[in-house]
């Protein structure tokens, strides 16, 4: 496999941002112990998450974010 010089690999806020649309998901579906690990810990300390009356839920900060991308056009791959 080749790589461009110019590539880098992905940050971690980068990785927990393209992650944060399945982690929404999966916690609609009350489905919060799928989400990869070390992953709850980091949204939390970026204020992505909140605990709200013993339930994990996005902040407004989340929500905000999980709509940028929604309104993105999708990449083909």
């Amino acid at each position: 496999m080749t790589t461009n010089s110019h590539e880098r690999p992905p940050s971690r806020r980068e990785a927990l941002r393209d992650g944060l649309q399945l982690t929404a998901s999966l916690l609609k579906r009350r489905l919060a112990c799928d989400i990869p690990a070390g992953y709850i810990d980091d949204y939390l300390a970026l204020d992505w998450l909140e605990w709200r009356g013993g339930t994990l839920r996005l902040t407004i900060t989340g929500e905000n974010i999980c709509r940028h991308f929604e309104s993105l056009p999708r990449r083909r791959a």
